[in-house]
């Protein structure tokens, strides 16, 4: 069920002497740079090239390689990591090439591919799951939409790394990925290497009893699993569906004996039902059964063990069934465990149902197990030490609560001559977080992080923070928050992504990333709120709640400095942040809220290239602000310029400033 990746890549090494990196010089396959010479690019073995499967040849080539590996006693191949550059052909072609070998191999016997890349096509080849994902509630969430998505999208045999690839998941995180991973077309658990061991047995007793009643339901299910297969294979219906597609049950069920191809010259069984439930009965009829005759109908409800309700009919003959309750489940599950195992050892051999009789389920889930425990610490790489108690913060001006076992998020930012709380927050959600992706609530929000450092004052007062949290995928989030001595009205917080232990199959740079300040602040006076900055072209922006969310970018980016402004107090919140590692600005309304988010420039970053951020708050006077601004008029902009933008004309002896509104 668990496997952990320590090394390994669908590519050749590059090594004189290895027959595979030979063979393929020889046949000239290799894909080559501009001046004729073939590609070389550092993976997990070393330096490796690649070959070129748009080349027929190069597709025959490793076709011909891996029948003489399947000849070892190979069951299945997982093309890992097979997309030099991106996620796309080269991805499907490798996978196709893969087929072909393994149908040279044994003709008779259906292959099992897995890969990471694919596209348009790839379904015919190749089963995918979802990449290097992270041991998070947010990506357990994920892997819900990517598999209903994928399917959507024509792969209908997909699944994520359940218990996610990087981290360390938490027994009741595991628990619940494997309940719901049990029913994702494809089932498997994977994690990287230097992580805790995510096995069921690795979380505890009521973990593992509760992955082993997920997994018998996969089992239970197994036949109707095969028969979405079979729909999907025909008619292109996910197997894995939105609820949109949900109605009675009413369909087919195929059965087939093994993994061959014998159902495609018929040798399967096939059952037409419809089963409907209203109030506390459920009506099934069953009609058409291939080669069946008039045999019997056994109805059983899918629970712990597979409870037999008597209810015997003719094909084609509607069955009226009383559903028992929830006492009445558990006195049938204990009469008939005994009879229902051997049972099950037949069907599981014989990979198909008592000829005379066909197996309609109803599924009634009525498993139980012990609760999985909370567990506040799960120690792995270094299993640092975390508070429990909010780290206070306080020197000069500022005074701040941070969380460093939830995302290391700041919870209370007050300015204390003022009394002004500006963040809206609790414990686990809101306040300033930072996020490591560009969708939100990606890794580093929620993680637990680590206390570094503390500076102290004389008196005893947090004046300096350092954090880090682990991100996954040998990727650190650095957070220093701290009040300098030589201006203790500012409030400064310096962060970023820095690579610590990635691993040489990406050629030393790890996955795309953005590192996202993501600050949600208080709105005492909604009406009378605004953003205020002068952009990089020098227009100057008013940014007010009416006007929905906003994104800056290139010359309309906030020239290092935006404000949020309380119109009503004559006060406001100044924001300057470093011009350059800053990409876009994000200006979100909320319900008496507001988002000033600074967003870095997306990509891989290396050990000698991390993302950073650097940043401070500072309070000040709304007369401070507008000093320099001296407004004398208003005049409102033509329709074709946009219903929400006025231009107002300012007094300036060099040149005439414009500034944009946003209401």
């Amino acid at each position: 069920m668990g496997s952990k990746q320590s090394g390994c890549s669908t590519r050749d090494q590059k090594e004189e002497g290895y027959f595979v990196y030979d063979s393929g010089s020889e046949k000239d396959i290799w894909i080559l740079t501009a001046d004729g010479k073939p590609f070389v690019g550092d993976v997990w073995p070393g330096p490796c090239v690649f070959p070129d499967f748009t080349q027929s040849s190069a597709r025959s080539w490793w076709a011909n390689l891996v029948k003489d590996f399947i000849a070892n006693g190979v069951d299945g191949i997982w093309n890992d990591m097979n997309e030099p550059a991106v996620f796309k052909v080269y991805g499907m072609l490798m996978a196709r090439s893969t087929y072909e070998g393994m149908k040279l191999a044994n003709g008779q016997k259906r292959p099992f591919v897995l890969a990471r890349a694919g596209f348009v096509g790839s379904q015919r080849y190749a089963a995918t799951w979802t990449g290097d994902n992270i041991s998070t509630w947010e990506h357990l969430h994920m892997s819900i939409s990517m598999v209903v998505q994928l399917g959507l999208s024509g792969q209908p045999f997909s699944g994520p790394d359940i218990g996610g690839f990087a981290g360390n998941a938490t027994p009741k995180l595991f628990g619940r990925w494997m309940g719901l991973g049990a029913m994702f077309p494809f089932c498997r658990g994977h994690s990287e290497t230097d992580t805790i061991d995510h096995e069921p047995w690795s979380f505890g007793e009521e973990c593992e009893e509760v992955c082993r009643l997920a997994l018998r339901r996969r089992y239970r299910l197994l036949s109707h699993l095969y028969t979405l297969f079979y729909m999907a294979h025909t008619r292109g219906i996910p197997v894995a569906t939105p609820t949109f597609f949900a109605g009675k049950a009413k369909g087919f069920l195929f059965e087939d004996d093994g993994d061959g191809y014998e159902y495609t010259r018929g040798n399967y069984l096939l059952t037409t039902y419809i089963a409907e439930q209203q109030s506390s009965m459920v009506t099934v009829k069953v009609s058409k059964p291939k080669d069946l005759g008039r045999g019997q109908i056994v109805v059983y409800m899918c629970n712990y063990c597979l409870a037999k309700i008597d209810a015997w009919g003719t094909d084609g003959e509607i069955l009226q069934i009383p559903m028992p309750s929830e006492s009445e489940v558990s006195d049938l599950v204990l009469a008939s465990e005994k009879k229902f195992r051997i049972r099950l050892d037949h069907i599981q051999s014989k990979g198909r149902f008592l000829p005379s009789e066909t197996l309609i389920s109803l599924v009634l889930i009525t498993e139980s197990a012990k609760r999985i425990p909370d567990v506040d610490n799960v120690s792995g790489h270094k299993g640092t030490e975390l508070s429990r108690t909010p780290v206070e913060l306080k020197s000069g001006d500022w005074a701040l609560k941070v969380v460093p076992w939830i995302g290391g998020r700041v919870i209370s930012m007050e300015h204390l001559p003022s009394g002004t709380q500006w963040l809206h927050s609790r414990v686990d959600v809101n306040g300033y977080e930072e996020y490591s992706g560009m969708e939100d609530r990606s890794a580093g929000c929620s993680e637990e992080y680590s206390v570094v450092e503390r500076d102290l004052e004389p008196a005893g007062e947090v004046e300096s923070l350092q954090l880090e949290g682990d991100i996954g995928g040998g990727l650190i989030l650095e957070r220093q928050i701290y009040i300098p001595k030589e201006n203790t009205k500012v409030l400064r917080i310096d962060s970023g992504i820095v690579a610590r232990n990635v691993g040489a199959g990406s050629g030393g740079f790890s996955r795309l990333v953005c590192l996202r300040v993501h600050p949600m602040f208080n709105l005492q006076h909604p009406t009378e709120s605004y953003v205020s900055f002068t952009a990089i072209d020098g227009s100057k922006n008013e940014v007010w709640p009416e006007s929905g969310e906003q994104v800056f970018e290139g010359d309309l980016l906030p020239n290092g400095e935006w404000s949020l402004v309380n119109k009503s107090l004559g006060l406001a919140l100044v924001n300057r942040f470093n011009v350059t590692q800053v990409h876009k600005c994000v200006i979100h309304w909320g319900t008496d809220t507001v988002s000033l988010e600074l967003w870095s420039e997306e990509r891989p970053v290396s050990k000698e290239t991390p993302l950073k951020i650097s940043h401070e708050y500072e309070r000040s006077s709304r007369s401070t602000l507008l000093a320099d601004i001296n407004a004398t008029d208003v005049v409102k902009r033509s329709a074709a310029q946009g219903p929400f933008f006025t231009e107002q004309i300012h007094n300036d002896p060099i040149h005439l400033i414009h500034t944009n509104k946003l209401s």
